[in-house]
């Protein structure tokens, strides 16, 4: 018995992630509980993250909001938890019927500790005492995402994407050979496959590149779940949750060589600030914006110009407590007299490693945006732009920007 202990115990482990999609039925989640076995049998210890089933934690924000146009943060955090409660428990009936040993622990009992930020908290520390316990036992794993448990002993959530945080914050705390994720897209693509039908899927991605593109507005992977991964040198392997061939491999490396740009991404419903109050303003609006947990798309100081240039975005805002229009009008009254101009449309990017490292794509990509835009009745004045990073965007006007990501994908992919 001791050597079947030992066995156990310097057994590979792997995580993997299921979202909401993947355990969307009862079908789905019997399916996830056949490829779990079937992985654990080849020898490894494995711990599974899974979301809320389907649209359930949209259902819960609805059901909360009929009760009160503005819900107590503290008890949404309490409701929404319970959706990854229910994957999880199912999740586990379906190993164990199986003739599987199978744990399920919500985040406060796997160790998840965060901030005490309600509905957008942070992870701090993740102490896996209770997971490695029953991975020592032989049992398969089953962790709530998007959850974990404050200093003060509060139920948090760690906003958007948060499952995909806590799958890999999990893997660099047990020491686990990767993290795969799992939805239902079998990669990461050069764009939004529903809008450009020519979209490519990408074999390897640098971190950097992967946050990039996050950031810019790629879906598939959530931004501080990859710079987690980055920082504890955790290697990400999207796959599709229906076994179809093929992945993505985020990890640690120099960009794949001969490659100059690697995606082209949207945002919709974003909002620039440009202002004129310099550096002390600058470092005002960066403390509320952090009191507030928004992180800002991009920013850009003074230029000669004098003005400094700030980007918003609703999906990325939304998460707090008061929504995108209150924020907005939060930072309006903040710049006050300063405010140099403001601006609203779609945001549109391009992301790759020649994005700054080449000065021709600057004035490409403004040549695109000139051409998209005298196909328009808006007005054809020059987009403002931005290079940040690996990143090239600008703001068209709303409702323009499939058509400007389709534009931009046609002449820096599939013409490259």
């Amino acid at each position: 018995m001791a050597q079947d202990t030992d066995a156990v115990a310097t057994r590979p482990v792997v995580v993997k992630k299921f979202g909401g999609s993947s355990v969307a039925d009862v079908a789905r989640i019997r399916a996830v509980a056949e490829h779990v076995v079937a992985d654990r049998a080849r020898g490894r210890g494995v711990v599974v993250v899974v979301s809320a089933m389907g649209k359930s934690t949209d259902q819960l924000v609805q059901l909360a909001h009929e009760v009160t146009e503005e819900p107590d943060p503290r008890e949404m955090d309490m409701l929404l938890t319970a959706g990854e409660r229910i994957s999880m428990s199912l999740l586990a009936i379906a190993i164990r019927a199986r003739g599987v040993p199978a744990t399920s622990l919500t985040g406060s009992q796997s160790g998840i500790l965060t901030n005490d930020f309600q509905g957008g908290a942070r992870i701090v520390e993740v102490r896996p005492y209770r997971v490695q316990d029953a991975l020592q036992q032989g049992h398969v794993v089953i962790v709530a995402g998007f959850q974990g448990v404050s200093y003060r002993r509060e139920v948090t959530t760690l906003g958007r994407g948060g499952s995909d945080t806590t799958a890999v914050a999990l893997a660099a705390a047990l020491g686990a050979e990767c993290c795969e994720i799992y939805s239902d897209v079998d990669g990461v693509y050069t764009a939004d496959p529903r809008q450009v039908v020519d979209a490519r899927r990408l074999a390897e991605l640098d971190h950097d590149e992967m946050i990039a593109m996050a950031r810019a507005g790629a879906k598939v992977l959530a931004e501080e779940a990859v710079a987690y991964a980055r920082m504890s040198g955790i290697a990400l392997f999207v796959r599709a949750s229906d076994g179809r061939p093929g992945e993505t491999m985020v990890r640690c490396h120099a960009p794949v060589a001969g490659r100059r740009i690697s995606a082209v991404a949207l945002r919709p419903d974003a909002l620039c600030w440009r202002h004129a109050g310099g550096a002390q303003l600058d470092a005002t609006l960066d403390a509320w914006l952090a009191d507030e947990g928004v992180a800002p798309l991009a920013r850009l100081g003074a230029g000669p110009d004098g003005q400094a240039v700030l980007w918003l975005a609703r999906d990325v805002a939304d998460g707090v407590s008061h929504g995108f229009e209150a924020l907005a009008a939060a930072g309006r009254a903040l710049i006050g007299d300063n405010l140099a101009s403001e601006s609203r449309g779609d945001l549109v990017s391009i992301v790759g490693p020649a994005v700054g490292s080449d000065a021709s794509v600057s004035a490409r990509f403004l040549a695109v945006m000139a051409e998209c835009a005298t196909g328009t009745s808006q007005s054809a004045d020059a987009p403002q732009w931005l290079s940040h990073g690996l990143t090239l965007s600008a703001l068209v006007p709303a409702g323009e920007g499939a058509a400007a990501v389709r534009a931009l994908h046609r002449h820096f992919v599939e013409e490259a």
